[in-house]
């Protein structure tokens, strides 16, 4: 329970439905701000045995995902009546903000979000339910699964398009499948919200968050200047030929596909089409050409298929969190990686994002981008 309307409402439809729901909120990091009568998992204790229940938790101080929210959580378990517990992730949480940095040094554009749900809503928070014998993590994601088939679960696209949230649910396994419920995936946001007052929630009409959680003020650079310093330095500018015809922060501040900061005035708009961390450049040209016809992906996830092909398979294929998929095809390119084609050329793929296959609404395989094509 992040103390959103979303994951709200998945708590309260779970009890409706019969279930015994346990709510718990993550803690994730930022110490140094009270949780005035909050109850925390302990991170004095070897974390292996740490279990959410009272004997093993202690007032604690304020997540990630901030005092307001955690706050909103309690509000809505007191509300529905059911336990509430922060699991302390603080420790666990310090390898997603490694991750982050790491790839904007090294060129890439991160998203820890995906990362977030791998590694810790569906991956450490399995492990605390398992200890308090819960068969399912449930979530607020907009986004299905079809158990309609025994033991071979099929995530599938949110009703609502719109909000989708499959995408950055690509990496659990089929295991992982099983154990996890998504009750709000039938439903439009604002159905959602309707619910929400309907069963009388605080956070009925709370906004939507639209940060990453560690950068509140979206200054993606300057998370990575404070924890590298070392790394962030001034570079140049080149056009598509090689010519300097400028200077930089730090390749850091850029994405690919950027256009407004760049800081050079010019009679035609330029954008950001490649950053090269091992020389500090950034190469700038013309919107024309950021478009690819495919991408190079590894560290993939196979969710419709036991082993891929070589063979061409027709898809639907989406690049980003906020884009809608594209037709296109797939094959395995090689051992943990994937190619994809788009029927049509796509805008700004970058790399160290996701790209995420579909048949249909089915999520077919996803994997790491690590080059356009």
């Amino acid at each position: 329970m992040s103390g959103g309307v979303d994951s709200s409402v998945a708590a309260a439809l779970l009890l409706e439905q019969g279930y015994d729901v346990v709510g718990c909120f993550m803690r994730l990091g930022s110490p140094g701000e009270e949780l005035e009568g909050m109850v925390e998992a302990s991170d004095t204790e070897d974390e292996s045995s740490v279990t959410c229940n009272p004997k093993n938790l202690r007032i604690g101080k304020q997540g990630c995902c901030s005092i307001n929210d955690a706050a909103d959580a309690r509000l809505v378990a007191a509300k529905l009546g059911i336990p509430f517990y922060v699991c302390n992730f603080k420790k666990d949480f310090g390898r997603i903000v490694e991750y982050f940095v790491g790839e904007y040094n090294a060129g890439r554009t991160p998203n820890p979000c995906v990362r977030c749900n791998d590694w810790l809503k569906f991956g450490k928070l399995h492990d605390y339910a398992k200890q308090i014998d819960a068969q399912f993590v449930a979530s607020g994601h907009y986004a299905r699964i079809d158990r309609s088939v025994p033991n071979t679960p099929k995530l599938l696209r949110g009703v609502d398009h719109g909000k989708d949230q499959s995408y950055v649910l690509f990496g659990a396994s089929q295991q992982r499948l099983t154990e996890m419920l998504l009750p709000i995936g039938e439903y439009a946001k604002p159905a959602v919200r309707a619910m929400a007052q309907r069963f009388d929630l605080p956070v009925f009409n709370k906004p939507d968050s639209q940060e990453i959680c560690f950068v509140p003020d979206n200054d993606y650079a300057g998370v990575v200047r404070r924890r590298t310093p070392e790394v962030v330095s001034r570079g140049a500018i080149v056009n598509s030929h090689g010519d300097v015809i400028g200077e930089h922060e730090g390749h850091q501040h850029f994405t690919v596909g950027q256009r407004r900061g760049i800081g050079i005035a010019r009679s035609h708009p330029l954008y950001v089409l490649n950053k090269n961390s091992d020389t500090n450049t950034i190469t700038v040209g013309a919107k024309r050409d950021l478009y690819a016809d495919g991408c190079a992906a590894s560290q993939v996830r196979w969710l419709m298929h036991e082993c891929c092909s070589d063979d061409w398979m027709q898809c639907a294929a989406q690049i980003r969190y906020n884009a809608e998929p594209v037709p296109a095809r797939v094959r395995c390119s090689g051992v943990d990686a994937i190619e994809v084609r788009f029927d049509e050329p796509q805008f700004a793929v970058a790399p160290g994002q996701a790209v995420v296959c579909y048949q249909g609404d089915a999520v077919m395989v996803g994997g790491w981008i690590d080059s356009a094509v």
